[in-house]
């Protein structure tokens, strides 16, 4: 429960700036509430203008039922009015939230990201804050009136006989002592059900993502598997929080059913003996349901709102994730790089107990191009990710251009690196789009030699709208080899001042790799650039090559420097090129 209340308390810091739609909604609660609980009254003069047959005031009447309508137009004015701003409330945290957590995720580390399925994040950015304005605006649009009704009710009851309201009063904790007691029960059961449902979503991302492999392995049966598996949970826990919110309102109904009952078996005996009119006899039992009325709907709300609470908690859980580490005060912004980059006996681990990179020290000069090679799982991927800082040193220092990387602003860093890795990216939008990227303002005649220059101008110019065809997510039907030379292009049209190419060219034809690898060639001079590659055949012209083993540097030189040691190069080399010559 305190989970649940510290959630109410972020979520009312976050409603308190729409305070002037809360205040108007409030107003017009309570104007629909005393137009409503005034008709009952007029009901009853009315009913009180029949005496008896062909004893009838029909010009009272008259003035009753003009009345009637008058106010009945307010409530239903006043009740538009208020469903206007509560959906604006609802509708405009919900946008605050989502743009929160959009723009956590863009501060968070990399590992934050590297631990949670994408579709576990996806399922809290969209269902669960889809969960949580479903809530939000039943809260709103009944939990005010439904509250106002029952205050409301009891002064007019007061006014009428203060006995019979008295009995009212006496039954009414009964009926919420019942919606608390189930309320606590369905809280949890709808938190379970909040997070199955994210982890299925996951498994449904990974599956679509991946059906390829799924289909070629023969995975199909076991991913079936999976999914009634986590769709068996998410029906138990989905089937228990309904049982429990279904109970409340059949049960409040129970209570308030013995409210109704109490007040015409008194009332009636008062009629009889003079206490009370028929007409405020007939007022009073319309009181008396619209008193009950609101238990059953704030019954339904209760539950609701513990639902939207529960989803709630899971999208604050990721708002108040720790963001990676911010820019010092101090961070420069370093326009300029001159290619220069020293790591300083660098250690680094992804796991606390699992030590991956040690006492790592590497010198670049301007325009050296470095190549890092070695064995899956060496760290050549790691070393990237600390050059970007995406990752920061457990210890040891990184220095661009003589300065301590994290004494420069990431976005100053990053700027002066241009990136091309394995793993292509394509956001959805035209070509042009995504090949500008890294250059806005680029003109046409920079973007075609850009795309020249990479080899991807032939199959662009094919395109039905050529650099302004529309692809889709992730390159749409692009081949994986047309997505990297879309990458390579974005590069070759930023030209930064450092490269780091991971694989750059893994998934584009032995023909073409050549013509690329010549125009890097010529991106590269005057350039630092480090190249993390498998094939040994794309980093024979580098400058350096560190052959990496266990998070260690254990050889380092040009290409005829390594096969001339005769040791892990010259063996990685020749399994390669040469199985006889290994032999």
């Amino acid at each position: 429960m305190k989970k649940n209340k510290s959630t109410f308390v972020k979520l009312l810091k976050r409603i308190k700036k729409h305070s002037f739609f809360i205040i108007l909604s409030l107003i017009m609660a309570a104007v629909t509430v005393a137009t409503t609980l005034y008709v009952p009254i007029l009901v009853g003069r009315g009913i009180d203008c029949i005496i008896g047959v062909d004893n009838v005031d029909f010009a009272k009447i008259v003035k009753i039922l003009i009345r009637i309508g008058i106010f009945v137009g307010i409530t239903a004015l006043s009740q538009w009015l208020m469903n206007i701003c509560n959906n604006r409330i609802t509708y405009e945290v919900t946008r605050d939230i989502r743009n929160e957590a959009i723009e956590k995720i863009q501060v968070l580390p990399l590992k934050y990201i590297d631990g949670h399925s994408y579709g576990e994040i996806v399922s809290r950015v969209i269902a669960d804050v889809d969960q949580f304005a479903d809530g939000l605006l039943m809260g709103f649009t009944q939990f005010f009136t439904g509250v106002m009704t029952i205050l409301g009710t009891l002064i007019f009851m007061l006014t009428i006989n203060a006995k019979i309201t008295l009995a009212v009063v006496i039954i009414t904790p009964l009926s919420l002592f019942v919606a608390s007691f189930i309320a606590k029960k369905t809280f949890s059961m709808f938190k379970l059900q909040s997070e199955t449902r994210g982890e299925q979503t996951a498994l449904i991302d990974e599956m679509i993502g991946g059906q390829k492999v799924v289909k070629a392995y023969g995975y199909e049966d076991e991913a079936v598997r999976k999914f009634d598996e986590i769709n068996e949970r998410l029906q138990k826990y989905s089937l228990k929080a309904i049982f429990f919110s279904s109970i409340t309102n059949p049960s409040t109904r129970f209570v308030n059913s013995l409210v109704y009952a109490s007040v015409a078996i008194v009332g009636a005996f008062s009629a009889i003996n003079g206490g009370i009119t028929v007409g405020q006899l007939s007022s009073f039992l319309s009181y008396a349901n619209q008193y009950t009325k609101p238990f059953n709907e704030i019954s339904g709300v209760v539950t609701e709102l513990q639902n939207a609470l529960a989803c709630a908690a899971r999208i604050f859980e990721l708002i108040e994730e720790d963001p990676e580490i911010p820019d010092a005060k101090d961070a420069k912004v370093v326009d300029e790089v001159d290619g220069t980059v020293d790591l300083n006996d660098v250690c680094f681990s992804y796991v606390p107990d699992k030590k991956l990179i040690e006492g790592f020290n590497l010198h670049v000069k301007k325009g050296q191009r470095i190549a890092i090679v070695g064995p899956t799982g060496c760290g050549k991927t790691t070393v990237i990710n600390l050059l970007m800082r995406f990752y920061d040193v457990n210890s040891g220092s990184i220095d661009v251009s003589g300065t301590d990387i994290r004494q420069m602003t990431r976005k100053s860093l990053r700027q002066g690196f241009g990136m091309v890795l394995q793993e292509t990216w394509l956001k959805a939008g035209t070509i042009r789009e995504n090949i500008v990227m890294g250059k806005p303002d680029a003109t046409e005649e920079e973007i075609i030699a850009a795309a020249k220059a990479a080899h991807s101008y032939g199959f662009i110019k094919r395109m039905s709208n050529g650099f302004d065809t529309v692809i889709g997510e992730d390159g749409g039907s692009l081949s994986q080899g047309q997505k990297q030379l879309l990458c390579i292009t974005r590069i070759m049209l930023a030209k930064p001042p450092m490269l780091i190419l991971d694989e750059a060219t893994s998934s584009i034809d032995t023909r073409t790799e050549i013509k690329i690898q010549n125009a890097f060639a010529k991106l590269m001079e005057g350039r630092t650039s480090f190249i993390v590659a498998h094939r040994l055949s794309t980093i024979q012209s580098a400058d350096v090559i560190l052959v990496m083993k266990d998070g260690h540097i254990i050889e380092q030189g040009n290409h005829e420097e390594l096969l001339a040691k005769n040791g892990f190069y010259h063996k990685l080399y020749y399994s390669q090129f040469d199985t006889a010559a290994q032999n």
